[in-house]
């Protein structure tokens, strides 16, 4: 799958050209990958474990070799270059911080690794550790420090020696919610002040959201969807990026109908439904019909809804901000709807009979068999 949507015709950051990868000569752990990223940006690889996105960005630091294709850093080859002499910062989730070296000197070695003088190994340092707010911390050792201090210390370690690029392995993968979702914006506000490339790898869905300008979702190898949060959530380009990507209700029947942008479907119990086209679909086939929780509408507000179903409350789980209702439909099939607390909170209890609805441009038809 090509990537190169940038919007300006400056040459991207990166670039992965027919990029391929195998450890034993048949199976692709990389398929064909090109890929631009463009200068300045936060870029997700984002997939299931042994989706490829690990190895990508492993040849892009140099601890790969790729099989087949190249991989350019600034308009430059860099195949065969040498991990130490790309000018690139690494993250990893296990710091991978000296644990006999003081903080400071942590993030003196690679200053002092590229024979930087004394004056100036002291002023970087200094920075690095005043952006991520550890300016007291230098005398310290890593075992004295808690989780969130020591990604701090090995992010301020990896951008020390103002890497053109930064590539983050999991970084927050030990670290506990309140705390990831702390670093999550810290990282990215750092990011954003120095305009800085980064390339991030994680396999949770939310974190991707939070962070990035734009995800790149792997399965198999390729990219199913390269785009921005909005879209990729929204407008998701085949079947395994609407299941991948936070929650997703799928209903499945024909195609009896595409007119333009939209397609009449028949679902599975006889229900037809208007819905908006998201990949390829034509008359006679099978699809499957996707929509996010928080899309399908209840009782009175699926009064101006083209699609209306009836159902049967199964479940409420009260979630505080919303209600969590699962609806089961004609021929068993069943619904989960993210409905508002304030709206919903005593109106209606479980075993009642209930209507929902789903606007056609909500309701995304996709072909079963692309990206399943």
């Amino acid at each position: 799958m090509s990537s190169s949507d940038s919007p300006t015709n400056e040459t991207p950051h990166v670039t992965f050209r027919k990029v391929q990868k195998t450890y034993d000569g048949e199976n692709l752990i990389v398929s064909d990958l090109n890929l631009d990223i463009r200068r300045g940006e936060f870029l997700t690889l984002l997939g299931p474990s042994g989706s490829g996105k690990t190895t990508c960005l492993m040849m892009l630091a140099g601890f790969e070799t790729p099989t087949g294709g190249e991989i350019m850093l600034g308009g430059e080859v860099i195949n065969r270059v040498p991990p130490h002499k790309r000018n690139i910062g690494m993250v990893f989730q296990n710091y991978a911080l000296f644990p006999h070296m003081s903080v400071r000197e942590n993030l003196r070695f690679p200053l002092s690794v590229r024979k930087l003088s004394i004056a100036e190994i002291d002023s970087k340092v200094a920075r690095a550790m005043d952006m991520v707010q550890l300016g007291a911390y230098g005398d310290r050792y890593p075992q004295q420090l808690s989780g969130g201090q020591q990604q701090r210390i090995a992010l301020a370690r990896a951008l020390v020696f103002d890497p053109q690029l930064v590539l983050m392995d999991e970084p927050l993968g030990a670290l506990d919610k309140q705390l990831r979702e702390h670093m999550q914006l810290e990282i990215k506000h750092i990011q954003q002040e120095l305009g800085i490339t980064v390339v991030f790898v994680t396999h949770d869905q939310s974190e991707a959201l939070t962070m990035s300008d734009r995800i790149a979702v792997f399965d198999r190898g390729v990219i199913q969807q390269i785009a921005d949060p909005a879209t990729l959530y929204e407008k998701p380009a085949n079947n395994f990026v609407a299941n991948f990507i936070g929650e997703n209700n799928v209903l499945e029947g024909m195609v009896e109908s595409v007119d333009g942008d939209y397609c009449q479907v028949r679902l599975d119990n006889g229900a037809r439904l208007l819905a908006s086209v998201g990949n390829p679909v034509h008359a006679g086939a099978r699809t499957v019909l996707s929509v996010r929780p928080e899309s399908v509408q209840l009782n009175i507000q699926s009064l101006g809804c083209v699609n209306r179903l009836g159902g049967y409350v199964k479940e409420i789980i009260y979630l505080g901000d919303h209600l969590r209702v699962r609806v089961e439909l004609s021929g068993r099939k069943e619904i989960i709807v993210k409905a508002p607390a304030a709206q919903h909170k005593h109106r209606f209890d479980t075993g009642d009979a209930i209507h929902v609805g789903i606007i056609p441009e909500q309701l995304r038809a996709l072909n079963p068999v692309i990206g399943a």
